[in-house]
């Protein structure tokens, strides 16, 4: 089976005449575990976002290998194969239930399977005596293993972690981080921005840094870059 790839290249971010950063070539692939690392104002969250198809880049093309034709570029972040989940997640007006078994109806499982995985996302990330309160009373903490653990159960095959564990207490960080590592270990591909080392980005084989106004890698190879399927170009 294919892997799932996205690459950018020749990349650059302005917003009016300040240019944020560039970059020749960055490549995720599903299985990659990657820590995007930068100052405050770098652009960590816009990177992600040109990387999970919600914004455009000033310059640049993004090419992507083993996703179905049209299946990258959604509007909803859910239903994309590369899912991007802020430090505050966008949760549906609705019960924690409700967020959690909203995926089902697009999920390639079967009811049964689909089911099973809600049961073990609401386990792993301890919602159980959370299911009928609205999303918008929980406390920022059970709104991130929220968004996680909804993610958990869509499986994706690329994942962007925006300071995944900012707003957590110690016992929710461990918790997240089980569903982290068994998402590694499905092969989600995973790119993860913290402002410190921590246990998730250790578990991290990458890495990525935003300085400078250049986003630098310490694989960067464009010259064994395979020629892929482009999904949008900005001219030069």
């Amino acid at each position: 089976m294919t892997k799932v790839k996205l690459i950018a290249r020749d990349l650059e971010m302005s917003f009016g005449a300040r240019l944020l950063f560039k970059a020749d070539a960055l490549s995720l692939c599903q299985g990659d575990v990657i820590y995007l690392q930068g100052d405050n104002g770098t652009g960590k969250s816009t990177l992600m976002k040109i990387l999970a198809g919600l914004m455009a880049p000033t310059k640049g093309k993004i090419e992507t290998e083993g996703f179905a034709k049209n299946s990258w570029w959604r509007r909803n972040p859910l239903l994309g194969k590369a899912v991007y989940l802020h430090q505050h997640p966008y949760l549906f007006d609705g019960t924690v239930e409700y967020n959690l078994t909203y995926g089902l109806n697009f999920s390639s499982e079967t009811k049964a399977k689909a089911k099973q995985r809600i049961t073990q996302a609401i386990e792993m990330a301890q919602l159980g005596s959370l299911l009928h309160a609205r999303a918008s009373n929980l406390s920022g903490g059970e709104r991130q293993r929220l968004a996680i653990a909804r993610a958990w159960i869509l499986q994706p095959k690329l994942l962007m972690l925006d300071e995944p564990t900012s707003n957590m207490d110690k016992d929710s960080q461990e918790l997240v981080l089980k569903m982290i590592q068994q998402l590694k270990h499905e092969g989600t591909g995973m790119l993860l921005s913290s402002h410190q080392n921590c246990a998730l980005t250790s578990i991290c084989e990458q890495q990525w840094h935003i300085e400078g106004e250049r986003v630098t890698t310490a694989y960067q190879h464009p010259e064994s870059l395979p020629a892929q399927e482009s999904l949008y170009v900005i001219a030069n």
